[in-house]
């Protein structure tokens, strides 16, 4: 089976390209962080995100406002932060409106990663969107955009059915 057969497949009905659509969100992620992780030895792509996005705030963040902006748990990013201040790109202070909570700053180490080191890679990416016209792209952001809506809204509906079942934010059950 090859990926024409795939998408033969699932072209026949609305319920298919929902299950297909959902499919390639996975095998896409895994294949870019693969050519990513190989190809940028210094950084992972987990590790690239997060400093993509603490380059580009005008403030600093918390572990958790980043974990709820990659889609992941502030444990994953003390994690990924632990290995990103060993590799010397940030530092973590506390912050300085929540003495409770963590904030990742970026070092130098990072502006001159960005500016000498991935504008080659970033020549490469383009690569990735070559096959699209403008209008396909612009249409790719509208909808991609409206899938961070799909998102928020499968969030809210899970929590209400992880409530209504008696369960807590974790999963576990609570106590009766």
């Amino acid at each position: 089976m090859n990926l024409d057969d795939l998408t033969k497949k699932f072209s026949s009905s609305t319920e298919n390209q929902r299950k297909a659509i959902f499919s390639t969100l996975f095998i896409a992620g895994n294949k870019l962080q693969t050519l990513f992780d190989n190809h940028i030895p210094e950084v992972s792509l987990k590790q690239f995100m997060l400093l993509s996005i603490v380059r580009q705030s005008k403030e600093q963040l918390t572990f958790t406002q980043l974990g709820n902006l990659l889609g992941c748990s502030r444990q994953n990013i003390k994690k990924l932060a632990d290995v990103l201040m060993k590799k010397g790109f940030i530092t973590i202070q506390q912050s300085p409106h929540d003495t409770r909570a963590m904030c990742i700053c970026p070092t130098e180490k990072v502006n001159d990663f960005y500016i000498n080191d991935f504008s080659q890679y970033q020549e490469e990416l383009k690569y990735l969107f070559e096959v699209y016209t403008d209008k396909e792209i612009e249409t790719l952001f509208i909808l991609l955009t409206k899938l961070y809506t799909g998102i928020e809204n499968l969030e809210k509906k899970a929590a209400i059915l992880q409530h209504d079942n008696g369960f807590g934010k974790y999963g576990r059950k609570y106590n009766q």
